[in-house]
């Protein structure tokens, strides 16, 4: 076998190797054996016709077209052992000759990234605020959800709640067609079709009303762009809603134990600050990684950027099977190509990769490590979220299967893995907030305070000096040196 190596890239090794004959024999072999069983040869029952027959058959191609799904992946994991190279991802390998089999595979190393001046990042970020016109916001939502639709002896208004019988043609076909449906005219509302809604405004109860509307020639619905639609509509009921009074009952009728409105505000207004403050937390953390990736320097084989966009599809097909649809599917619908689709997503799987690259250097420079006490720590946490404080305690069977389960090596790794990315975070939001730099200060101011008084006589105890020859003391050198 014989191996060429280029180095001329600190990112990528590209091997090239050639095999011999008595290099392919064993592949070929190993061919021939999950071959011979699926031949029917006159003459030999299945399975146990000799190599040279099959070879003879198939010919000797065939049989290395057949082990090269094996022989080309354990031929370079030998080569790379022999070289002492350490491949990053999956190599990129390209068969170059069948007789001898030959082949080249450029493999991604390990990528170099420097961090830069990254102490030096900051990110600004603004104080949490809810103001009342927010809690009002969500209190008039659920306001709104809390009404009920009340019957009016009035001509219908927008707004309104009418239940409808409606049957619309166009050029003597059925188009529309439905029996006591409720339906909201509203300026804004576009069906069933631009025009409709205006034509109920100012009907009541038990009218009749025959009326056309006009699809517009943009409608996206290129059968009905630019035809008239005849109507007949019966209006069974009109309806307003009725929102409840904002007081201490309506707070009550909620339902999560509030005793007054006030009691209601200030849950709104507590989780309108968590929600706030949660939100902040994710924009500073995405800001702060961007100004990482911004002072970082990286320097990445083009196959790990491959790789990540095929992992990226992968995960979308994933998505799209527990939707009960594939990709093919997908493209169809959304009227793609598939290069489009993967154009698309380059952008992201280029970011997702240089953002793991520099966080993992970041853990690197840091020396962030998670400890298995800290793993333990997570999974006991976890268990008690699990049963809960004050309540009710759950099956043994259950919280014995829930132990096992946090306690298998697969669950801790993750555990630890979790934990080792927001520990990283963390570091990184203190470094982009300057806090490292606040700790610093605290940190020599303390030392500076704790020299002064340690170094300081007390003023109502006279200083003693010697100037033995067998040591003096340390005041006994200043005084010396003063003199």
């Amino acid at each position: 076998m014989k191996v060429t190596r280029d180095n001329s890239s600190p990112i990528e090794v590209t091997l090239t190797v050639e095999l011999a004959t008595e290099d392919e024999d064993p592949f070929i072999d190993r061919s021939y054996r999950r071959v011979v069983s699926r031949l029917n040869i006159p003459g030999f029952r299945r399975g146990r016709a000799p190599r040279h027959i099959v070879e003879s058959m198939m010919g000797r191609t065939a049989l290395l077209q057949e082990a090269l799904e094996f022989m080309v992946p354990e031929t370079l994991d030998k080569v790379m052992q022999d070289e002492e190279v350490s491949a990053f991802a999956e190599p990129s390998i390209e068969v170059t000759e069948l007789e001898p089999v030959s082949f080249t595979a450029t493999v991604p190393l390990e990528p170099t990234v420097d961090l830069g001046d990254y102490l030096d990042i900051r990110v600004e970020t603004d104080p949490v605020e809810v103001t009342e016109e927010e809690v009002d916001g969500v209190l008039d939502r659920v306001r709104e959800e809390q009404a009920v639709w009340e019957p009016v002896e009035r001509a219908a208004e927008y707004g309104d709640r009418l239940n409808l019988n409606v049957l619309g043609t166009m050029e003597e076909e059925t188009v529309v067609e439905d029996e006591d449906v409720e339906y909201i005219p509203d300026e804004e509302n576009v069906l069933p079709f631009p025009g409709f809604a205006p034509n109920l405004v100012g009907l009541s109860e038990d009218d009749e009303s025959e009326f056309a509307v006009t699809v517009p020639e943009d409608y996206p619905r290129e059968q009905y762009a630019g035809k008239e639609i005849a109507f007949k509509v019966s209006v069974l009921s009109v309806k307003e809603k009725s929102l409840p009074e904002m007081d201490d009952e309506f707070a009550k009728s909620v339902g999560d134990g509030f005793d007054d409105l006030e009691s209601l505000r200030s849950n709104v207004r507590e989780s309108l600050t968590s929600q706030a403050e949660n939100n902040a937390r994710n924009e500073l953390e995405q800001k702060s990684l961007e100004a990482l990736c911004d002072v970082a320097v990286v320097d990445v084989s083009p196959i790990l950027y491959e790789r990540e966009l095929e992992g990226m599809q992968a995960d979308r097909e994933r998505m799209l099977r527990q939707q009960g649809l594939d990709l093919p599917t997908y493209l169809r619908f959304m009227g793609k190509s598939p290069d489009e689709f993967l154009d698309e997503m380059r952008p992201n799987a280029e970011r997702r990769l240089i953002s793991a690259l520099v966080m993992r250097k970041l853990a690197e420079v840091e020396e962030i490590e998670i400890s298995d006490d800290d793993v333990q720590s997570e999974t006991d946490r976890l268990l008690g979220l699990s049963t809960g404080d004050g309540e009710e305690e759950q099956d043994e069977s259950n919280l014995d299967s829930l132990r096992e389960f946090l306690g298998s090596e697969s669950t801790r790794d993750n555990i630890r893995s979790t934990l080792h990315s927001r520990r990283v975070m963390e570091r990184l939001t203190d470094i982009a907030q300057g806090k490292l730099d606040e700790e610093t200060n605290e940190d020599e101011a303390a030392s500076d305070s704790g020299a002064d008084e340690a170094g300081e006589p007390d003023a109502a105890e006279p200083v003693e000096t010697t100037n033995e020859s067998d040591g003096d003391t340390a005041a006994g050198d200043q005084v010396e040196e003063q003199e």
